[in-house]
């Protein structure tokens, strides 16, 4: 399938359009995710708040990473060693989901950093799995020296064209369940799924605001120094938004469209979690609940009356115990 790209790796072919194709071409593939409306006095905030929770959570592989996975693999050619993937645990999850349903060969490079949820699920999945090093970064590297003797075909979490136009088909799906957001925050990590909401939502009435961990800064880091830049890798959610630099076909696409990125502490990202899980029974990843953390501890602060989009892109954990 063509997504009408003439140059597969340029950020100017990342647009509604190749979106929309893309969103045609995966459908049959992926869960159209659920979006849920609750009031600011639902969490304990201004009562006048509007807010949309898209549960992306609610994904196959539990986040909304197959979008991307399934892209790469319905629209590239696929060499008969199949695929590669590093990952901090979704991407991998998605990857090895993708070639399990396609029926292709799969390879996953994590870190020790990836959650036990994570990892057990890239096993069930049926992937060929390596575990090693303590950040994305190593399992980066240990795949590309995988790609070079396999010939495998390398699928990246973030830094590929097919990647950001398949996670921004959850911008086509949220636009069309909540056309009226004045605000749509949205957790960063590499930056696949901000660059392909960002890329749809692009000259929309809707702003876009980036949320990370003080600990991994990633494009925060990145705006400032006006490129991509190494930023620290740490933190509660180092498994999914914390790879070091985001992607460089993500940048301009957020330098043009992001609106400002926002930092929430660690302690933060708990309170969601559990915030979540008290009122919604939501069972959210730190990733997942770090958009929730930016509002809950004030470091976006939304106007009185708006109407705040929040993306849940992840619920891999082990959280909650059903033991009992």
């Amino acid at each position: 399938m063509s997504l009408g790209m003439t140059n597969p790796g340029a950020a100017r072919d990342i647009d509604r359009e190749a979106i929309a194709a893309t969103e045609r071409l995966i459908r049959p593939h992926i869960r159209r995710t659920p979006v849920i409306e609750i009031g600011g006095a639902d969490l304990g905030l201004d009562a006048s708040l509007r807010l949309s929770l898209k549960l992306e959570l609610l994904q196959h592989a539990g986040s909304f990473k197959p979008r991307g996975a399934f892209t790469n693999l319905l629209s590239r050619a696929i060499p008969k060693a199949g695929v590669v993937a590093a990952s901090g645990g979704n991407h991998g999850a998605a990857v090895a989901f993708a070639a399990m349903r396609l029926g292709i060969p799969a390879k996953i490079f994590v870190p020790s950093v990836a959650s036990a949820a994570k990892i057990k699920q890239i096993r069930d999945y049926g992937a060929d799995l390596v575990v090693g090093g303590e950040r994305y970064a190593d399992a980066l590297a240990a795949s590309e020296r995988w790609i070079e003797t396999s010939g495998a075909l390398p699928v990246h979490a973030f830094d590929q064209t097919e990647t950001l136009l398949g996670q921004g088909t959850v911008g086509l799906e949220f636009e069309a369940q909540a056309p009226d957001l004045d605000t749509l925050l949205v957790a960063v990590g590499g930056g696949g799924l901000i660059g392909g909401v960002a890329a749809w939502y692009a000259g929309r009435r809707t702003r876009i605001v980036g949320v990370e961990p003080e600990a991994a800064p990633t494009l925060a880091k990145a705006l400032a120094a006006g490129e991509p830049v190494d930023a620290e890798a740490g933190g509660i959610a180092a498994d999914s938004l914390a790879p070091r630099r985001v992607g460089a076909l993500m940048f301009p696409i957020a330098r043009r469209h992001v609106e400002q990125v926002v930092l929430v502490p660690d302690s933060a990202i708990r309170e969601a979690q559990e915030t979540l899980w008290r009122v919604l029974r939501i069972v959210a990843e730190p990733g997942g609940a770090a958009v929730l953390a930016a509002l809950l501890s004030g470091v976006y602060r939304p106007r009185p009356g708006e109407h705040v989009g929040l993306l849940i892109c992840g619920g891999n954990t082990v959280a909650v115990d059903f033991s009992r």
